[in-house]
């Protein structure tokens, strides 16, 4: 018993895919007939059992049960089709057998090809930086500057990570700070899952408590039909409430492992995790040199101006990967590392996080899957039949679980809003709540499963510092027990009390 040993990251999700398939051949396919806005035409196109043309008025809205302002379509803020409430039926059945079962994945990886190339990028450009020595000296320095001090690492870490989650919906992008904190972490006598936590668990909170995240909150709002502004204020409570109780949590495993290394719950690890972050060939670290000092400033610099340029500019992959590569070809010039050398580092850094973009598109293909197999919609129906009927605090509560188990399914969140919000905010109007406490019980729900759902990103970021899931699960199940009930808290209170 022994010998057996927790599977790898890849595999996870590869069982996950094939239950998702066997799911295609017990539930019927069924699915909504869409409504979606054709700004060409100015008019609504209606798609499913029943199709047709009409004309883009509110009117037309009210006539579908669909309580969402007109300009909500028109101005682009709801782009993708939403689906009309009451109209799911059952479809021919779609069961996705051994040859879409293999092809999901590669198509995983052709939707998602965006975000890997981005990932691939990054890597090529750590891997430049690596050649240089930058990264071994910057961490010997900044660890002396830290010394005793090291607990404001985590706070000033995890508070960004919330900050960045909270407003523009930090996720993906964390892939890119593990390579350059976490030896500053491990340097500073911490373990890897410490540096984990401050990265990952900031940007989740940052998501659960959201307040002005664009794909979540505000596409989830409009979706409802009601300005993101309602609600806002319990959001925010849950965030600040949240991120104390993860830098609680945090801290108090960091002081723990920090005085005695024998506590980590990766501790088998250590020297493998250490020879990989920090000196991996043993050489004698020196004081960093006024070109090393340029490089990091360029390194960092790609980081600013990717995070100004998603929050601000309406930039995305496609800018942000291109910002990583033209950093790497400054930090090649300035670094004056030879065009072979350069070549050489690119690719090996660039292979280096290989796995991490496999990963993502993997859990990309498991989405395919219940697509293809038409069997999202089917769930969600039965989602929206086994919460209507409930008095409203029991109701609450019971759809924040559906979420949760809807985002095993659906781990976009703003794929998440524009599916659920039409069918399930008119269940507010019947209840007797406000419509904004479907959208905040969509955002913890999705929130909090964020921090343990495989098709999510947690599984990429355990592959950049070579974590089992099993070990993840260890350390977080008791916080995310507590910010469950936290949230169970909040959303009771705020149908009672709104």
């Amino acid at each position: 018993m022994k010998s057996l040993k927790f599977p790898t990251a890849h595999t996870v999700l590869f069982i996950i895919a094939a239950l998702v398939a066997l799911l295609t051949w017990v539930l019927p396919s069924g699915e909504y007939d869409r409504l979606s806005y054709s700004e060409e035409a100015n008019e609504f196109l209606r798609t499913g059992k029943s199709e047709g043309k009409f004309p883009a008025s509110q009117e037309t809205l009210d006539e579908f049960g669909i309580k969402i302002p007109l300009e909500n379509f028109t101005s682009g803020s709801i782009w993708k089709p939403i689906g009309i409430p009451g109209t799911y039926h059952k479809t021919v059945s779609k069961p996705q057998g051994f040859l879409a079962f293999f092809q999901a994945p590669l198509k995983g990886i052709i939707e998602s090809i965006d975000i890997i190339l981005f990932v691939l990028i990054l890597g090529g450009m750590i891997g430049v930086v690596h050649s240089t020595h930058a990264f071994d000296s910057g961490v010997a320095s900044l660890s002396n500057l830290l010394k005793g001090k090291e607990f404001w690492l985590i706070i000033i870490v995890t508070c960004l990570m919330a900050a960045g989650g909270t407003t523009f919906g930090l996720s993906e992008e964390t892939i890119a700070f593990y390579p350059i904190l976490v030896p500053v972490f491990l340097a500073a006598g911490y373990d890897a899952i410490v540096a984990l936590s401050c990265i990952f668990i900031g940007s989740s909170i940052g998501g659960l408590g959201g307040t002005t995240n664009p794909f979540s909150v505000i596409i989830a709002s409009d979706a409802a039909g009601i300005n993101w502004l309602l609600g806002v204020n319990g959001r925010l409570i849950m965030l600040i409430s949240g991120t104390l109780i993860c830098l609680w949590y945090i801290l108090r495993y960091a002081k723990r492992v920090k005085g005695n290394p024998e506590l980590s719950v990766i501790y088998d690890q250590k020297e493998e995790i250490e020879a990989a972050f920090l000196n991996k060939k043993g050489r004698e670290i020196k004081h960093l040199t006024l070109k090393q000092k340029i490089i990091l400033v360029i390194f960092t610099s790609c980081f600013v101006l990717m995070i100004y340029g998603v929050s601000s500019l309406d930039w995305w992959f496609l800018e942000m990967t291109t910002i990583f590569f033209v950093g790497a070809v400054l930090i090649g010039i300035v670094g004056q590392v030879g065009e072979k050398k350069f070549v050489r580092a690119f690719v090996s850094g660039a292979n280096d996080l290989l796995s991490v973009a496999l990963i993502i598109g993997i859990a990309r293909g498991i989405t395919v899957l219940m697509e293809n197999g038409q069997v999202s919609d089917t769930l969600l129906d039965a989602g929206s039949g086994l919460v209507s009927d409930m008095p409203k605090g029991v109701f609450i509560n019971m759809l924040y679980f559906v979420y949760m188990g809807l985002s095993l399914f659906i781990p976009s969140s703003s794929g998440m809003a524009v599916l659920t919000m039409p069918i399930f905010a008119p269940l507010a109007d019947v209840v007797g709540i406000g419509r904004e406490m479907i959208v905040n019980t969509y955002i913890y729900g999705q929130g909090l499963l964020a921090f343990i759902n495989p098709t999510s990103m947690i599984l990429a970021s355990l592959t950049m510092i070579n974590v089992g899931f099993n070990k993840w699960l260890k350390f977080v199940w008791p916080l995310v027990l507590i910010l469950a009930l936290l949230s169970m808290l909040f959303l009771t209170a705020g149908v009672y009390l709104s």
